[in-house]
């Protein structure tokens, strides 16, 4: 029993990635539909049969590991006192715990709101607001509102310190977590328990709510939210070896963006906004490749997206058309192709861009001053690109390179000079489950299934260090 079976319950397909402890290798994958809204278990055993069908005779797995983003994943509502500091400080932790953000509130919530919030249908609600000893007067009035609303999901509490007890009381009446403060002192972050106690209740309630349970028998346990998976992978990688890391992720639905990096401004700018976390997630909800084509093409405008595919923009529509209607379509003609390969370059470089910090020039009575939004990239060691439409690519190296500096865009603070690697096994969401039982065999199996798109790279011996193959 030196094998694994990793498990990713996803939106369309039930992804399954068989790995040799031992060996630090690959056995096999395989596939089927996500079955979930009917029975969970007829996708699992589809997924099952075909990765036997390309592996051969399955092992006896020492472990049997899951991830989920099944059913629109774990829906996500964050309400803080002002926008750009508690409210901004949740979001960060809902986003970082792998959850998909669908509404962000500030301030007194209003019967408006909550109305908002109950149609927005949560899993989940991150109530924060206030510093330790600031402001209660705004946490105890939404805990209040909430305890006496009609939603019916848990709510983890990560407010003011001195209003947790009162907020308990009013909060009474529903299934109510209590971490500490998202931020306890102003501009000072604290996201991983928050980020803990939402993964807890994701692994404790909404499994069974999704229905992912119903395949218990398959998987010994779900570890963490797939999106969650993915940054645990990437923080694994970039602690056990390659230093800071750019993860890329195009979807059908979204592409997401991870970061495990510093990003702290270069000597003589001035930082403005909330400190950001060196583990970062951004997810761009309106840059999917399948779901969202229309609105991709919109945002990167239908000429570039025509000359970047050398195809008429009467014809990116007619295809983007196609592509909404049939989300699942998978390219067949050279323009379909064409088109998949320019929507995959936009998303990248769109998404990145907005992940990463900018620098403005602000001018005060002493002279400019040279200001940073975000986080600094430029010094990123290695960019990732992970996901279907990069392993499928037959030029993954001209979709990944869109994250790179541009001059087109010289106040992006995109990296500028890391090595480009490809997760083409789609193995990185498997390591960052695998890591939680087997650390060690987690970080070579990522390292050696990581391509460099100039040469291969693989562990050494020892256990670590990166070399040409």
């Amino acid at each position: 029993m030196n094998s694994a079976l990793l498990i990713d319950f996803g939106s369309t397909y039930t992804k399954l990635r068989a790995v040799d402890l031992e060996a630090r290798r690959l056995i096999g994958s395989g596939q089927g539909p996500s079955t979930v809204t009917t029975d969970i278990n007829v996708g699992m055993r589809a997924a099952l049969e075909d990765l036997e069908r390309r592996a051969g005779k399955l092992p006896r797995f020492r472990y049997r590991l899951a991830s989920s983003s099944a059913a629109g994943g774990l829906r996500m509502v964050t309400i803080g006192l002002v926008r750009e500091l508690t409210a901004e400080a949740a979001r960060q932790a809902a986003l970082g715990a792998g959850a998909k953000l669908v509404g962000t509130f500030a301030y007194r919530l209003t019967e408006n709101d909550l109305e908002k919030i109950t149609a927005l249908a949560p899993d989940i609600v991150l109530l924060a607001g206030g510093t330790d000893g600031g402001n209660m007067e705004v946490v105890l009035h939404n805990a209040a509102a909430l305890g006496a609303s009609r939603l019916a999901c848990p709510i983890v509490y990560a407010g003011n310190r001195g209003a947790a007890d009162e907020a308990r009381r009013l909060l009474s009446s529903k299934t109510a977590i209590f971490t500490e403060n998202v931020m306890p002192e102003f501009n000072v972050l604290d996201i991983e328990p928050a980020r803990a106690a939402i993964r807890s209740v994701f692994i404790e309630r909404i499994v069974h709510a999704k229905g992912i349970d119903r395949a218990a028998a398959e998987f010994d346990a779900v570890v963490m939210p797939t999106p969650a998976a993915v940054l645990e992978g990437a923080r694994l990688v970039a602690d056990g070896a390659l230093g800071s890391v750019l993860v890329v992720d195009p979807g059908g639905a979204t592409t997401d963006v991870h970061s495990v990096a510093p990003g702290e401004p270069a000597p003589g700018v001035v930082p403005q906004g909330l400190p950001e976390p060196r583990v970062k997630r951004t997810v761009e909800g309106d840059l999917g490749m399948r779901h969202n084509a229309a609105t991709v093409v919109e945002a990167a405008g239908i000429a570039a997206i025509a000359a970047d595919a050398g195809i008429g923009e009467e014809e990116v529509k007619a295809l983007v058309k196609n592509l909404t209607a049939n989300a699942e379509h998978l390219p067949v003609t050279t323009n379909e192709k064409a088109l998949d390969h320019a929507l995959a370059r936009a998303a990248v470089g769109i998404a990145v861009q907005r992940h990463c910090g900018t620098l403005k020039t602000v001018y005060t009575p002493t002279g400019p001053v040279t200001v940073q939004h975000g986080k600094d990239l430029r010094r990123v060691d290695a960019v990732i690109g992970t996901g279907g439409v990069l392993a499928a690519s037959a030029d993954a190296r001209a979709i990944l390179s869109r994250a790179l500096a541009d001059a087109r865009e010289p106040l992006a603070l995109k990296p500028v000079a890391p090595r480009l690697l490809l997760d083409r096994e789609y193995l990185l969401y498997a390591c960052g489950l695998l890591q939680s039982v087997e650390p060690h065999a987690a970080l070579e199996l990522a390292l050696a299934n990581l391509t460099d798109l100039d040469r291969e790279f693989a562990p050494d011996a020892a256990g670590g260090s990166v070399h040409p193959r």
